[in-house]
């Protein structure tokens, strides 16, 4: 287990695409998507955060620690932001509670990239397209993100990434990296999702 990153998993959000179920803990194969995220992140995190402003939707989730949002209504940075408020570590790894195909291999690997830079914030990247729900942000930037939340209507984590020091992970473009980067955001993905989880 790695003592200085939490693992945060964001199970917030509205869920309008699914008439306002939770995402995170919608049954697939026998198992809501968040207990087999939490099932791979033990390996790596004797801490493991639930940001939720639904906690009641976790309780029977054991080892966790579940807070709710500070800056409500700020999207993702405001869970990531809630997440680091709680982590008694020095940095926290963030995954979106959507993300049911998680692989321990690329996570394994970032977190050596991790240890080897010094990096604010680290973002995986394939091509143009970067996974910031899948990345590695130091408890160094807090300070900043508090103020960056405090005075902006629009909390953009684009934008956000510019004011800090972003390094990128390139996991490869392959089968691999498409599969653990794959979101549930429509009803219709649970069907590719029940066939994807055959090759885990």
């Amino acid at each position: 287990m790695n003592g200085s990153v939490s693992g945060i998993i964001l199970a917030g959000g509205a869920n309008k695409r699914f008439g306002g179920l939770i995402k995170s803990n919608i049954v697939v194969d026998g198992e809501t998507i968040v207990s087999g995220i939490i099932e791979k992140l033990s390996v790596f995190f004797e801490e493991i955060i639930v940001v939720t402003n639904s906690p009641e939707e976790f309780s029977q989730y054991q080892g966790i620690k579940i807070t709710g949002d500070i800056f409500i209504n700020s999207g993702p940075l405001g869970g990531i932001h809630s997440g680091m408020k709680l982590s008694s570590n020095e940095a926290v790894f963030v995954f979106a509670g959507d993300m049911p195909l998680l692989d321990t291999g690329i996570i394994r690997r970032q977190i050596d990239v991790w240890k080897s830079n010094s990096y604010d914030i680290l973002v995986p990247r394939i091509g143009e397209n970067i996974e910031p729900l899948h990345s590695i942000y130091s408890k160094s930037v807090l300070p900043l993100l508090e103020e960056y939340l405090s005075g902006r209507n629009i909390c953009a984590v684009r934008d956000f990434f510019r004011l800090v020091n972003v390094g990128y992970f390139d996991p490869g473009e392959n089968e691999e990296s498409v599969r653990a980067f794959t979101n549930v955001n429509y009803p219709s993905d649970l069907e590719a999702l029940t066939r994807n989880r055959k090759g885990c």
